[in-house]
C-alpha cells in the first residue's frame, strides 16, 4: 500500500517525523551543554535542565506514573549526596516535574517538603511544595495539616492558623486538626476565636480525655484574657498614681475595673505588687 505524502495522512506523517527529529536534536543540545558544565556528577542529573515535567510526559506514552518513581527514586539519591553543594537550588523544580508526571503520587510532595523546611531550611519552600500537593489534590488534608506543623514549628502562629484550618474543613481529617487550629488560634493572640473553637471541641466531645483537655485549654485562653485586662487596669492606675495598686481591689476603688475577675474555677488571680505580674493561680495542666 502506498503512502501518498501530499494527503492528509501523508501530511500528518511527515510533520510527526519532523517532530521527533527536532525533539531529538533538542536534547541532543541539551546533551551537550550539560557535558560542558563542571560540576559533581550524579547519575541521570541532566533531569534539572529538563523544562517542564509535561515534555517528559509526552513522551512516556501512558507510564508516566512509572516515570515518576524513578525520578522520585533519582531525587532521593540526588539531595542524599551532600556533596553537591548546590543541590537545593532545583529542588522546587525536580518535584514539581514530578508532579506533572504523576499529580496523584502524595509522598513526593512530602519529602520534597521534608527536604526544604529542614535540610534548605525553607519554609517558604517546604510550603509551596505543599500547597501545590493540595491544589493538585484538594481532597488531601495532610498536606495543609503538614504545612501547619512547619509554620507553628517556625512560631508562624497566624500562618499555622491558616493551615489547620484549611486541613480540619477537609472531608476526613481527624479531629485533632481542629484542636490544632484552636491552639494555633489562641498563640496568635486571637483569643475570642481560640475560645469559642475550644467551647465547641469541648460541647462535642464524647471522649471524657478530649473534654478535660478541651477544658484546660478554656483555662488557659480566659486566665490569658483576665489578666490581659487586669494588666490594663494596673498600668493606668500607674500612670495616674506612680505607683502599682497594693492590691486588686484597690482597681475596683479607683475606678478602672467593676469588678477583679475570677479563674473558670472561681479563684483568684496572684498578684505581685512589686512587679505588677499577675498570674493564674494554677497551671492549667495541673488542675
Amino acid at each position: 500500500m502506498k503512502i501518498n505524502l501530499f494527503g492528509a495522512k501523508g501530511l500528518s506523517a511527515v510533520f510527526l517525523a519532523f517532530l521527533l527529529i527536532l525533539t531529538c536534536g533538542v536534547f541532543m543540545g541539551l546533551k551537550l551543554k550539560i557535558d560542558d558544565i563542571t560540576r559533581n556528577k550524579i547519575p541521570g542529573a541532566s533531569i534539572i535542565y529538563v523544562p517542564s515535567g509535561k515534555y517528559l510526559k509526552y513522551g512516556t506514552f501512558g507510564n508516566s506514573s512509572l516515570l515518576a518513581d524513578l525520578v522520585y527514586l533519582w531525587a532521593i539519591q540526588y539531595y542524599s549526596t551532600y556533596t553537591i553543594v548546590d543541590r537545593y537550588e532545583n529542588l522546587d523544580h525536580i518535584f514539581s516535574i514530578i508532579a506533572e508526571l504523576d499529580p496523584r503520587y502524595l509522598d513526593p510532595y512530602e519529602v520534597g517538603a521534608v527536604i526544604a523546611n529542614y535540610e534548605a531550611e525553607d519554609l517558604e519552600l517546604a510550603l509551596k511544595i505543599l500547597d501545590k500537593g493540595l491544589e493538585k489534590n484538594p481532597d488531601q488534608w495532610i498536606f495543609p495539616y503538614e504545612a501547619g506543623q512547619y509554620a507553628r514549628f517556625r512560631k508562624e502562629y497566624r500562618l499555622a492558623q491558616e493551615y489547620f484550618k484549611k486541613a480540619m474543613e477537609i472531608e476526613g481529617a481527624p479531629d485533632f486538626v481542629k484542636r490544632l487550629y484552636a491552639d494555633a488560634t489562641f498563640m496568635s493572640v486571637d483569643y475570642k476565636s481560640a475560645w469559642e473553637t475550644w467551647m465547641e471541641i469541648y460541647k462535642t466531645a464524647e471522649d471524657d480525655r478530649i473534654k478535660k483537655i478541651a477544658s484546660n485549654h478554656l483555662y488557659r485562653v480566659k486566665a490569658a484574657l483576665d489578666i490581659r485586662t487586669i494588666r490594663r487596669a494596673i498600668i493606668k492606675f500607674h500612670e495616674k498614681y506612680g505607683r502599682n495598686p497594693s492590691d486588686l481591689s484597690r482597681l475596683i476603688r479607683a475606678g478602672f475595673l467593676k469588678s477583679i475577675p475570677k479563674d473558670l474555677d472561681g479563684k483568684e488571680y496572684v498578684y505581685d505588687p512589686k512587679t505588677g505580674k499577675v498570674d493564674p493561680p494554677t497551671i492549667p495542666w495541673k488542675r
